[in-house]
């Protein structure tokens, strides 16, 4: 991979194949002729057809500190500030997309070349002590991700992937040593809808299974769209696999406003109230979104309330330093700076 500069890149994870260049990162594998572009909008066949080429390389379009509660991560370091970076791309075609003019690249976009040593300096300048590689799809920005990860990690900083978990196992197997936690966006609960939005439900709960059994921090978020999910039997499904996996793993339901493509009212409150009665039966940490209430973590020992968040600052914290309950002990699996 050419390292030197920004933009034009050598890929990571793709072969030849019958006068193609078939890109091997994530389940569409697209099969491309020379200059054609991959579904993701980043990755394209050069214009000999025996090299896949990285579109994004090094070239970011935001770079905020916020909250990391804002990712959402609520189990993970609450309070804490994080470094948030993103480019262009996606691999996924959501018509309801929150972050459409990244995701598709549109031309009002600009980017701005960026290296792994500048996120260090700017964390550090920051006081933050990790980067969240979020706003559009991180998984399509793999060769910057795979090269600033590790310098991350080994500068102490966390790295945080805000996904859509469409990703294939080899690729995906890769970056995992590296990352500290995710919020990964479990869209709907069946394959055909996931068709509908370009992607494979089995991928992503094969994505989230993977991180879990690694040993990285893993919270949901479920964005709750009139016409593509409000279907309760379905979610019903979903909060039982959740359970199965971990009971424990947070759960964020997030209303629906219209966007892009979709013109469907928003989400009425009455049905983010059922959902969250349906989750809240087998799992034991659920949060709204997009909803102007209080986001509350209750201790699961004592039920006393341990952190309190006001939108995305954290108001009032009981947490004793390894993060569990300051009043009963009880761990909650809220996880603190080292």
């Amino acid at each position: 991979m050419n390292g030197d500069g920004a933009g034009l890149s050598t890929a990571l994870w793709w072969h030849t194949e019958n006068g193609r260049v078939k890109c091997d990162l994530c389940p569409h594998e697209c099969s491309l002729k020379p200059g054609q572009t991959g579904l993701c909008g980043v990755r394209r066949a050069n214009a000999s057809g025996d090299t896949l080429l990285s579109l994004n390389f090094r070239l970011a379009a935001s770079l905020h500190l916020d909250p990391v509660e804002k990712k959402p991560l609520f189990h993970w370091r609450p309070g804490s500030k994080i470094l948030s970076v993103g480019t262009v791309g996606c691999n996924l075609r959501c018509p309801f997309c929150q972050n459409w003019e990244l995701a598709r690249w549109d031309s009002s976009i600009s980017l701005e070349a960026i290296d792994p040593c500048t996120l260090v300096e700017t964390a550090r300048q920051h006081k933050s002590d990790a980067v969240a590689f979020t706003y559009n799809e991180p998984l399509v920005w793999y060769e910057f991700l795979h090269e600033a990860g590790p310098l991350l990690k080994r500068e102490g900083l966390g790295v945080v992937l805000v996904t859509n978990g469409t990703i294939n196992p080899a690729p995906l197997r890769e970056i995992l040593p590296f990352i500290s936690a995710a919020n990964v966006d479990l869209k709907v609960f069946t394959e055909e809808g996931y068709r509908m939005l370009g992607g494979e439900l089995g991928t992503v709960l094969q994505t989230i299974k993977a991180m879990k059994d690694a040993g990285i921090h893993v919270e949901l978020t479920h964005l709750v769209v009139p016409g593509i999910n409000i279907d309760t039997r379905a979610f019903e499904e979903m909060v039982d696999w959740i359970s199965q996996v971990d009971e424990n793993m947070p759960l964020h339901l997030s209303r629906y406003f219209p966007a892009w493509k979709w013109v469907e009212a928003a989400t009425p409150l009455a049905a983010m109230e059922t959902f969250r009665e349906i989750a809240s039966r087998k799992l034991a940490f659920v949060y709204m979104g997009n909803i102007p209430e209080k986001g509350v973590t209750r201790c699961r020992g004592c039920g006393r309330d341990i952190v309190v968040r006001e939108g995305y600052n954290v108001v009032h914290i009981e947490l004793a330093p390894d993060g569990k309950c300051r009043y009963c002990g009880q761990d909650n699996g809220i996880v603190m700076k080292h």
